[in-house]
């Protein structure tokens, strides 16, 4: 017997030990090489020739092991060709040892007639009483990594950091449910509001660790952080808990500077206020607002917030900001690459039959994001993948030489939620290169323009800009190929001429450099423009000038 099954499972045999012999050399080997000190490592593109610690970067630890898809399908494949030899070794224990399979059996039917009377004569207690907590707990099993993939939040870098954290559920006017999270410092009368740019989260502003980050320097510089975030996740969070995805991808940048920001920013101001007149309610200020508040934003959140200065200047409401720091801020896009220039015309073209049919670009179901989340793995955990792919999304981007695979495994792209991007703000930006000014959305009729902005055209920001009342600090970056430098020299041009308080500044950094990458230089500039703003003025309250000033009378 033992002869003829040999003889019949001899290929599938071979062909199998040929596979499990080259995945375990291939292991072998890769072991040598990461265990072997003196051993030289292969050279990578400019994205992996930083090697970051645990403590200078927090989402890209070395000791973060999560599994790829390649990593999955080796493991996989591994279970797999040994669990058929140890069927094959049982299945011809059995056929040669008949005596010992009834033995087997016959201890598996006894030991199952002893569980069923054992069942029915035992009582099962209904808690476990603990010697120091007599009283029963539940345990919530939160399957944090589920299929080992990255599910951290901007809550959990920042905990585990040390640092405090607060979240704030913000309801705009339309009913969109924003998050906007904190580093709190309730007494700091200096306060700075941090937003994001496209397909991007708090998590951007946290990703560099304690070190390179500027949530976390303003924060060790005393100010009152607070960390926004845009409408448009996949989780879609509304007021209206059945709306349609149609529904509530239907906006465009206009609503990230009509409704996000102003929602956000009137959130801190309620919150602020409150705070201080708790925790200093013997100081006064000069006015109003008993703080400085202090903007940061990147990309598209710099042309959002723009767009919140202008209009809330144009309906002569505060805007409560006392100066602006934009980091490669969008709003003009005459200058791009060859490939952008032609999806622009491409998207343009397409727009009317896309409009009904694609609401938003996202990655809808929870399996796809998990095999997305996966994918970004196999790119770190492969340098020579991770470098093509590195250099094939620069070359698409123009030359842009960010870190793309790097920010591809940032948490936020994770399989529970993911940033997504509205067809309207797609179709924004379009209409921003095509018209070559910095204009709200045209609707695409005169009726529909006249009812929204009472003209047939939408408002041309970049003729406003002379309205901007506060600081307002540009950087550029010479390697940014997204948004060229010369648009930001637009957005400066402008301003000067409008007579706004204007500074610009360039550096040797590419688009996603501002927020992923650590750079010391970047970092000093931004907290030294945020410095310039002195705290609110303090004055003491009526009641204490009252007796000072009847006890100076009196001495005198």
């Amino acid at each position: 017997m033992a002869y003829i099954f040999s003889w019949i499972l001899l290929p599938a045999r071979f062909l199998l030990g040929v596979l499990f012999l080259l995945f375990r050399l291939l292991n072998i080997r890769r072991s040598k090489v990461s265990s072997d000190p003196g051993s030289p490592r292969p050279r990578n593109f400019h994205s992996f020739r930083k090697v970051h610690s645990s403590k200078d970067h927090v989402v890209h630890r070395t000791t973060d092991r999560r599994r790829g898809v390649i990593e999955d399908l080796h493991l996989a494949i591994e279970i797999f060709i040994e669990a058929i030899f140890d069927m094959f070794h049982k299945a011809v224990h059995w056929v040669l040892s008949p005596s010992a399979v009834f033995r087997i059996f016959v201890r598996w039917f006894s030991s199952l007639i002893c569980i069923d009377h054992d069942v029915l004569n035992a009582s099962v207690p209904t808690a476990t009483l603990g010697d120091n907590n007599p009283a029963p707990t539940e345990r919530n099993l939160t399957l944090h990594q589920a299929l080992n993939t990255d599910a951290r939040t901007c809550q959990d870098v920042i905990a585990e950091l040390g640092y405090p954290y607060e979240a704030i559920h913000v309801i705009t006017a339309d009913g969109y449910v924003l998050l906007l999270e904190r580093i709190p410092r309730r007494d700091a009368r200096k306060t700075v509001y941090l937003q994001h740019g496209i397909l991007d989260s708090s998590m951007g502003w946290v990703s560099n660790g304690v070190v390179g980050s500027p949530a976390f320097a303003a924060f060790d510089q005393g100010y009152d952080v607070f960390l926004g975030n845009f409408r448009g996740l996949v989780s879609r969070e509304h007021v209206d808990k059945n709306i349609s995805s149609r529904q509530y991808w239907r906006y465009s940048i206009n609503e990230h500077g009509t409704q996000d920001i102003p929602a956000m920013i009137e959130k801190i101001h309620e919150i602020k206020t409150a705070e201080l007149k708790i925790s200093k309610p013997d100081e006064e200020t000069n006015d109003e607002q008993p703080y400085k508040l202090c903007a940061i934003s990147h990309s598209l959140g710099g042309a959002g917030m723009l767009m919140y200065v202008v209009t809330r200047r144009l309906k002569e409401k505060p805007h409560r900001l006392s100066r602006l720091v934009l980091l490669s801020p969008a709003g003009f896009h005459d200058e791009t690459n060859f490939l952008f220039t032609v999806a622009h015309y491409l998207f343009l073209l397409l727009a009317p039959i896309l409009a009904p049919f694609v609401p938003a670009f996202y990655i809808p179901t929870r399996f796809f994001r998990m095999l997305f989340n996966k994918l970004a793995r196999d790119l770190h955990n492969y340098p020579a993948v991770g470098g093509l792919v590195q250099t094939l999304l620069s070359y698409g981007f123009g030359g842009d030489s960010s870190n793309w695979v790097g920010v591809l495994g940032l948490p936020h792209f994770n399989m529970n939620d993911m940033p997504g991007l509205s067809f309207r703000v797609t179709h924004h930006l379009a209409q921003i290169k095509s018209t070559r000014k910095f204009r709200m959305y045209d609707y695409g009729s005169t009726s529909a323009n006249m009812e929204v902005y009472g003209s047939p055209e939408p408002i041309d920001l970049g003729e406003y800009y002379s309205l901007i009342d506060i600081p307002v600090d540009l950087v550029a970056g010479q390697k940014d190929q997204i948004i060229n430098s010369s648009m930001i020299t637009k957005h400066y041009k402008l301003m000067k001429d409008g007579g706004v308080d204007v500074s610009y500044k360039e550096f040797e950094y590419a688009h996603l450099d501002f927020t992923f990458s650590h750079h010391e230089e970047l970092l000093a500039y931004v907290m030294s423009r945020l410095l310039l703003v002195e705290p609110a003025p303090k004055r003491q309250s009526s009641e204490k000038a009252l007796k000072l000033k009847k006890k100076g009378q009196a001495s005198s």
